[in-house]
């Protein structure tokens, strides 16, 4: 029987616990597994599936999961969409990646009302900046927990940073992700070799985590900058959309939000999820401690 595939990779390959559907060597793999963590279905997963999902997964463990990869590959999707890698939370549905559109267009609307006062314009900045600061916090690397303050004072300088340039920017997003990151950047985050064990905290690896994670929330506005003022004169010339600014306006926030939902895996894409760094390059404590030449870290969405 011909296994199916997508794009040459196998659709449901040999199941690996905690680990990636496709290859995370290319960007292609990258794509298609950011596809599954971004599904908006997962939304919908009733708590009576989350709870088979998981109870699955527990059993594969311990070599009790009879059933298929196929199976098996779907309950972990469903448990990388709703929980959190390090702390094994459930992370709220505005706040995952699968979330992020769906929630993200009633700000985007918001921003696109029509000759907005400057309170009406500052409150949707707000809006859209929280709504990113929050994204964030919820998709951070959670391996060195840090007290709530913190991040409270890291959201105060992130929207007001953020609102003090543009809500629309990409020096804005990538701004919010500093700010919400910053923590990370004091106390480092732990490193793993190959078999998952963990070497030690790294503020060299947390760095690089930030700066991957910045520059790929930089990236994700610039197709819905440029692809909506394109596609919009060809639209605006249908009749429908002519005979109501309401109706421009839905119009408007449909294609933009598209165009979100788009760059949103392409842009996550840029880089792994789980990152490899050469342990030539970390701090003298983490190299004492391991003989291996690679180690990996999870560096947050």
């Amino acid at each position: 029987m011909t296994q199916e595939t997508i794009f040459g990779f196998p659709k449901y390959p040999k199941f690996e616990l905690d680990q990636p559907r496709f290859p995370q060597e290319t960007f292609l793999g990258r794509y298609l597994h950011y596809l599954d963590i971004i599904d908006p279905s997962t939304l919908f997963t009733s708590n009576k599936r989350v709870e088979e999902s998981v109870q699955l997964l527990e059993s594969y463990k311990i070599g009790k999961a009879h059933t298929t990869d196929e199976d098996l590959w779907k309950a972990q999707k469903i448990k990388q969409a709703i929980f959190h890698p390090d702390t094994g939370e459930k992370i709220l549905p505005p706040f995952r990646m699968s979330g992020y559109v769906p929630f993200g267009w009633i700000t985007v609307t918001g921003m696109l009302l029509p000759n907005p006062s400057w309170p009406t314009l500052l409150f949707w900045q707000w809006m859209n900046q929280s709504h990113n600061a929050c994204v964030n916090y919820a998709n951070r690397n959670a391996t060195k927990p840090q007290p709530f303050s913190i991040y409270a004072k890291a959201y105060t300088a992130a929207v007001s940073a953020a609102m003090g340039i543009s809500a629309t920017t990409s020096l804005a997003s990538t701004l919010n992700v500093l700010c919400m990151r910053g923590p990370e950047l004091k106390t480092g985050i732990d490193v793993f070799d190959e078999s998952g064990k963990c070497i030690g905290a790294s503020k060299v690896a947390a760095k690089q985590a930030v700066l991957e994670t910045a520059l790929t929330r930089a990236f994700l506005p610039i197709p819905i900058l440029l692809a909506p003022p394109i596609i919009m004169p060809f639209l605006e010339r249908l009749k429908f959309v002519q005979k109501s600014a309401g109706r421009h306006l839905v119009v408007n926030a449909v294609v933009c939000t598209i165009c979100f939902g788009l760059s949103l895996p392409v842009a996550l894409a840029l880089f792994p999820q789980q990152s490899a760094i050469e342990t030539s390059s970390l701090e003298d404590h983490i190299r004492q401690n391991t003989r291996e030449n690679r180690l990996y870290f999870n560096r947050g969405l």
